[in-house]
């Protein structure tokens, strides 16, 4: 029997390529999306209760996995953050209830911002939380939340580090910066540039999903991390060297955020542990295919 995954943002950026390694699988992907929705899936506002049971009880899904936020740091209605990251999830997991759906997993998307700024080297899921801004707060009170149902729906939570890919909105700093090299631009405004990040890249983002919603125990949390940081400044001289252009960087005060994060770095022994053939995919090799790309 073909088992059918529930899909919320599948539309989105990360979206779009969870949807393709699920159906490369031979899963039957059911999207949820705000808006015009494309035949076989289904148009659902996250905050209108009534519309989420009503698709639920017509998808009656075997998996569901939860993308659906408002994820821009810098999104200008800071309580927008809590109605759709925290209330939209809560709806959800309602609706899934209340329609006695089959559901065998529910995966849940959190972020690494939850993290803030502690003061290791790798962060691994027992690092403690300390979020410093709406959306990571957003996101840490949806995990809160989500795990008063854990008697209830077998849930598993996962906590993205930074990622990018093709497809990206061009309000991200990865987009942005390969913009400016691909247009041959001979200046790029930035913010804070002393900052180190993992880049990882969305393929490997969507392959863990897939594997963890097939093979992660319920109840359990997971970092989606490499493990391998990059400071800013490496990624300017990468796209330098991957497109024979170079740049002249100034720093915009409008973009420097206060309380940005300086380092994050995950530990990614417990995703290996449970998924060890993920792709490796290094930062490099994802700025040739951004730079390539149409």
């Amino acid at each position: 029997m073909q088992k059918t995954v529930l899909l919320t943002g599948s539309q989105g950026f990360t979206g779009r390529y969870v949807r393709a390694a699920l159906e490369a699988d031979g899963l039957k992907v059911v999207g949820l999306v705000k808006g015009n929705a494309a035949p076989g899936d289904f148009a659902g506002d996250l905050l209108d209760p009534a519309s989420l049971r009503a698709i639920m009880a017509a998808v009656r899904p075997h998996y569901v996995i939860h993308l659906a936020a408002i994820a821009f740091v810098g999104h200008a209605d800071m309580e927008a953050f809590y109605r759709v990251n925290l209330f939209g999830t809560l709806n959800l997991l309602e609706a899934l209830q209340a329609e006695g759906a089959p559901v065998e997993k529910v995966l849940l998307s959190s972020s690494a911002n939850i993290y803030g700024n502690p003061d290791v080297a790798r962060i691994s899921e027992d690092t403690p939380p300390a979020p410093i801004n709406h959306y990571a707060v957003s996101k840490l009170a949806m995990e809160h939340m989500a795990r008063t149902w854990a008697n209830r729906l077998p849930l598993v939570i996962t906590r993205p580090f930074n990622y990018t890919g093709v497809g990206q909105e061009p309000n991200f700093l990865i987009p942005k910066i390969v913009a400016h090299f691909k247009e041959k631009r001979p200046l790029i405004k930035l913010g804070n540039i002393d900052v180190v990040r993992e880049f990882n890249d969305v393929r490997f983002v969507a392959a863990a999903y897939k594997g963890l919603l097939q093979n992660a125990p319920a109840n359990s949390l997971f970092n989606l991390c490499s493990g391998q940081g990059h400071a800013l400044q490496d990624v300017l001289a990468l796209c330098e060297k991957l497109s024979g252009h170079k740049i002249k960087i100034e720093i915009d005060p409008a973009f420097v955020r206060a309380n940005e994060l300086r380092v994050l770095i995950g530990d990614a022994a417990r995703l290996n542990a449970q998924l060890p053939d993920l792709p490796k995919i290094g930062l490099e090799q994802t700025l040739q295919w951004m730079l390539n790309a149409p």
